[in-house]
């Protein structure tokens, strides 16, 4: 198994060990918003190490929605290009945990509808795309059958 390599980022790594550290019961809302959050787990494009992320819940049916805005800054999060090197991920949401295959959606109709629907569960993405020139990336996360 590779190692688990933490967030540089404090309240990230804080997160996902209050959140995988009570099995799944605590840590689940994004800080002090109310807002439920999933732990994505992925392999490192660099380091090949694991890495894991609080990300919005995002759902689409049986699926998620994962939403590569990094707040709207100019570049995308590192986890995307981890996803496009090993797209094969682990979603935990609370107690659930799923394998998971997460597969870009090109600029499209399908693109848009997830994009509403990722809106639509946490507002502030629609400030992000404003405040940056790229396409935020979507994800759709299937399970592995």
């Amino acid at each position: 198994m590779p190692e688990y390599i933490p967030s540089p980022i404090k309240w990230v790594a804080d997160q996902v060990e209050l959140y995988e550290g009570s099995g799944g019961v605590d840590g689940i809302t994004l800080r002090d918003t109310g807002m439920p959050v999933i732990i994505v787990t992925n392999k490192g494009w660099k380091t090949g190490a694991v890495r894991k992320t609080p990300l919005m819940r995002v759902v689409d049916g049986d699926n998620y929605i994962l939403i590569a805005s990094q707040g709207g800054r100019p570049k995308h999060p590192l986890w995307y290009h981890n996803l496009k090197s090993d797209p094969e991920v682990e979603i935990r949401d609370e107690t659930k945990v799923f394998d998971m295959i997460a597969t870009e959606i090109p600029d499209s109709p399908e693109r848009s509808r997830l994009w509403d629907l990722a809106v639509a569960a946490y507002p502030p993405y629609h400030d992000y795309q404003n405040k940056t020139e790229r396409l935020i990336p979507v994800f759709l996360a299937t399970q592995i059958s």
